[in-house]
C-alpha cells in the first residue's frame, strides 16, 4: 500500500441535505491519533448538499484535513457514486460512510487498530455494531448483527440479512477494495452492491473482522437506498453463492423447513442440487403428515420429482435451513446445540 494518509473516508451523497451536516460533523470530531482524509462525491443532487460540502471544506481545512469532492450532473447510480468517492482516496484504508449515518468519536481510530492488529492488513475487512436511529427500528435484524460472533461472519453470509458486517460499519484495506473488483455499477437501482462486493472481498481472502462497540448511528428512513432492492434480485444472488460456496461440496442435504420458502428453495435450485435433496423436514405435525412432497412442472404439466417430509427428530444432516432465525422461541437454536450441529458443516442458514 501506497499514500501517506493512513484512512480515507468514503462519502456518496445524492440530496443528502437533511443528513450530510450531522454525517460530517461526526468525522470532523474523530477522536483519532492518524491522519485522514474525507473523499465525497456528489450524484447528482438537487438540492443544498454541495452548498454543505463547499462550507464542509473549510471547516475540515482549519483542521488541518483535505476534504476532497467532485460531483456529477446526472446520477451514475449507488454503485458508481461509491466507486467515483473512493476513487478520490490515497489512503490505505477505506472508511465507508453513508451520508444519513453518524460515526461515533473513536470510529477512525478503533477500526484502525483492528485492521492493523490482523496477520495481514492489507486483507482487512472490518465492521463495528450500530446504533439504530429511530430507536427500535428493524429490531431483529440489528440484534441478529449486533451480536454476530467473529466466528460466524463467514457462515451467515446466505441468510437474508445481507453482509455480516453492517454495510455502513465498513472499514477496509484499499488493495482489498481493488482486489475485489470495486461496486458493481452495471445497475443504476435496485441491485444490492453491497452484498455484490461482500461475496467478492471474500473471494479475494478477505479477513472478516468485528469492533464489538456500537460505532455508528444506522438511520432508517423511507429515503433509505436499501428498500429499493427487490427481494427477489437479493434471493437469486444468495442462491448462487449458497449453491457454489456449499451445496457443489455436499452429496447430499435436508432442507429443513416443509413450507413456502422451503418449497421455494427446492423449485428455484440448479438441477444438480435437486438432485441430492434427500428429504424436506419439519416441525408441523400436519406437513410430517402427508409423507411427501411433490414437485409439480407446470409446463410439462406432470408431477417430476416426489421428496420425502419426515421429522426433525428423524432428519440428517446436512442441512440448509429456511426456518427465520429467532423466530421459533429458541426451538431452532435448542435443537442444533442439543445435536452439535456445527455451522457450515452440518448446516447453513438461508431464511
Amino acid at each position: 500500500m501506497t499514500g501517506q494518509i493512513d484512512v480515507s473516508c468514503v462519502i456518496p451523497v445524492k440530496n443528502g441535505g437533511a443528513y450530510l451536516i450531522e454525517c460530517l460533523d461526526s468525522l470532523l470530531k474523530q477522536a483519532f491519533r492518524g491522519s485522514y482524509e474525507i473523499c465525497l462525491y456528489d450524484d447528482g443532487s438537487t438540492d443544498d448538499t454541495w452548498k454543505t460540502v463547499e462550507k464542509y471544506k473549510g471547516l475540515f481545512k482549519a483542521e488541518g484535513i483535505e476534504l476532497k469532492a467532485d460531483r456529477g450532473v446526472t446520477s451514475g447510480g449507488v454503485g458508481f457514486a461509491k466507486n467515483r468517492a473512493a476513487s478520490l482516496a490515497s489512503g490505505r484504508f477505506l472508511c465507508f460512510c453513508d451520508a444519513d449515518d453518524v460515526s461515533h468519536p473513536d470510529r477512525l481510530e478503533l477500526s484502525l487498530r483492528s485492521a492493523l492488529s490482523l496477520s495481514s492488513p492489507l486483507d482487512a475487512f472490518i465492521g463495528t455494531q450500530c446504533t439504530r436511529l429511530p430507536d427500535g427500528s428493524t429490531e431483529r435484524f440489528v440484534r441478529w448483527a449486533n451480536e454476530m460472533t467473529e466466528e460466524r461472519l463467514y457462515e451467515q453470509i446466505f441468510t437474508s440479512h445481507g453482509p455480516t458486517l453492517l454495510t455502513p460499519t465498513w472499514f477496509m484495506a484499499r488493495d482489498l477494495f481493488e482486489r475485489a473488483g470495486r461496486f458493481n455499477e452495471e445497475h443504476m437501482k435496485g441491485f444490492p452492491e453491497d452484498l455484490h462486493l461482500y461475496y467478492r472481498a471474500i473471494d479475494a481472502g478477505a479477513i472478516l473482522c468485528k469492533v464489538a462497540s456500537p460505532l455508528v448511528i444506522y438511520r432508517y428512513h423511507a429515503g433509505c437506498e436499501t428498500l429499493s432492492v427487490s427481494e427477489k434480485t437479493i434471493w437469486t444472488m444468495r442462491l448462487d453463492e449458497v449453491e457454489t460456496r456449499k451445496l457443489r461440496e455436499w452429496s447430499h442435504f435436508t432442507i429443513w423447513s416443509a413450507g413456502k420458502q422451503g418449497k421455494m428453495l427446492y423449485k428455484c435450485l440448479s438441477a444438480s442440487s435437486k438432485s441430492k435433496v434427500r428429504a424436506f423436514c419439519d416441525v408441523d405435525e400436519r406437513k410430517i403428515g402427508r409423507g411427501v412432497h411433490e414437485e409439480y412442472d407446470e409446463k410439462e404439466r406432470k408431477v417430476t420429482a416426489r421428496i420425502p417430509i419426515v421429522g426433525i427428530r428423524d432428519a440428517q444432516p446436512p442441512f440448509i435451513i429456511c426456518v427465520k432465525q429467532d423466530l421459533t422461541g429458541g426451538d431452532l437454536e435448542r435443537f442444533i446445540e442439543q445435536k452439535r450441529l456445527r455451522e457450515g458443516v452440518d448446516y447453513v442458514h438461508f431464511g
